[in-house]
């Protein structure tokens, strides 16, 4: 199964997502959506899974979409969140039941990493560039294994 991940949109939809997320059976939005525009267009490409962030909190977003979710997909349990941080601290502090894969964004810093047997991946930030950095999304692929890269945009 293949998934499209993104963060920190802040309202806009960068088209160079659309190719990259044409042939994923489900999108997860790790929070700072800033508008449910840009969830439509993202359920045009897959079904999306999406959490709010700080930019959300207290806004129509928040009334929708939690500020967590866990899902079981091809048998792979996936925790998602906004507000993360190093994965050596995430892994001291993993909820239960225990994820195989991490997702959280916010840092606008892609990161992928693996401890003790759960990825934590932040893909980034796909929203118009800011601090410098350029905009970024990632795939993951649950088969046998799980494998994610990072894909600057």
């Amino acid at each position: 199964m293949r998934i499209g991940v993104i963060s920190d949109t802040h309202g806009y939809f960068d088209p160079r997502i659309v190719p990259q997320f044409s042939h994923v059976e489900r999108i997860i939005h790790a929070g700072d959506i800033g508008s449910a525009v840009v969830l439509s267009r993202l359920e045009t490409l897959a079904p999306v899974t999406a959490v709010t962030g700080n930019v959300d909190w207290g806004g129509p977003l928040d009334q929708t979409y939690s500020r967590t979710q866990r899902l079981d997909l091809a048998g792979y349990q996936i925790y998602v969140t906004h507000i993360g941080g190093k994965p050596a601290d995430l892994a001291r502090r993993l909820p239960d039941p225990r994820p195989d894969v991490y997702i959280y964004g916010h840092s606008h810093i892609p990161a992928q990493e693996e401890r003790g047997g759960v990825l934590f991946l932040n893909p980034g930030a796909a929203g118009k560039p800011r601090f410098g950095r350029q905009p970024s999304l990632a795939l993951v692929e649950l088969d046998d294994t799980v494998t994610a890269r990072i894909i600057i945009l």
